[in-house]
């Protein structure tokens, strides 16, 4: 646990140092439930060489014995931490397909109805400073009144940096959306970065503020799979998104959480050490 938060700070100093050099060389139906059985199954590019269970790739697991409860709803699903409350992370698959909706935003947040003992209201964000950042993104719910209504839970929000929100976070969802558009379908999780020692708001329900957010893309090109990490700091920031690329391998030491273990091992092992910038335009 140690290593993970000197891992999160030394990257968040580093990231504070390239972003000093950038601007010197130069003036973006619901159920609560435990993830099925079928989900525990055992960027370079890497050619497929064994059958894959595309089913739950997405799905990560802890390497921790940090508390979750794991809730599946229609289009993501969510580790809420009841300790942070908080997502530890949350997963989906974007599709080409589901970018055709044209679901208006929702208006409101809601607290999330499966969560067990006392839920995060929205109330729990007003006036502290902190936008109710999405974790899985009303935009890339636009397919279907529930997916949109149930993306405004609040196990999908975290106390987000308005500025990092509204700028560079944003435009990794943009980004994400013209990779699924692109490449037909892109697997995502995302989340928070926890310091060792954290500030809450909230006065209904204490809430954790994160330091820095991830989030880690898997695709597959026809027998190839690629893979990509990120992480912000909880800042307000406006840096190239090149300053932010990490390896998945990466994000997991970070984290404390195994990104895409349902592919084959030596697949996994591989497609998370590194990343290539051409397989993922910018």
């Amino acid at each position: 646990m140690q290593t993970k938060y000197f891992l999160l700070s030394l990257l968040l100093c580093v990231m504070t140092s390239c972003a000093r050099n950038a601007q010197t060389n130069q003036q973006d139906s619901s159920t609560s439930t435990q993830i099925e059985s079928a989900c525990e199954t055992t960027s370079t590019e890497v050619v497929v060489d064994e059958p894959t269970d595309l089913t739950c790739v997405e799905i990560p697991r802890l390497l921790s014995d940090q508390a979750q409860q794991v809730i599946e709803h229609l289009a993501y699903t969510v580790s809420h931490n009841p300790v942070w409350n908080i997502p530890n992370w949350v997963a989906y698959t974007l599709t080409s397909e589901e970018l055709q909706g044209d679901i208006p935003r929702a208006k409101k947040f809601y607290p999330d109805p499966d969560v067990e003992g006392v839920a995060v209201v929205t109330s729990d964000y007003t006036h502290s400073g902190y936008d109710r950042g999405h974790m899985a993104p009303a935009a890339d719910m636009k397919w279907s009144e529930q997916a949109m209504h149930e993306s405004f839970y609040m196990t999908n929000i975290c106390p987000q940096n308005q500025s990092l929100n509204r700028g560079d976070w944003n435009d990794l969802e943009e980004l994400t959306r013209d990779w699924a558009m692109k490449f037909g379908e892109v697997h995502i999780v995302c989340g928070p970065l926890m310091a060792e020692e954290y500030s809450t708001i909230g006065q209904n329900t204490k809430v954790a503020v994160p330091e820095a957010f991830f989030k880690v893309f898997l695709r597959q090109k026809g027998s190839e799979w690629t893979s990509i990490g990120f992480v912000m700091p909880n800042q307000a920031v406006n840096r190239p998104m090149m300053t932010y690329m990490l390896s998945v391998d990466e994000v997991e030491a970070m984290s404390g959480i195994d990104f895409f273990y349902n592919l084959p091992n030596a697949v996994e092992d591989s497609v998370e050490k590194d990343f290539s910038i051409s397989d993922w335009t910018l």
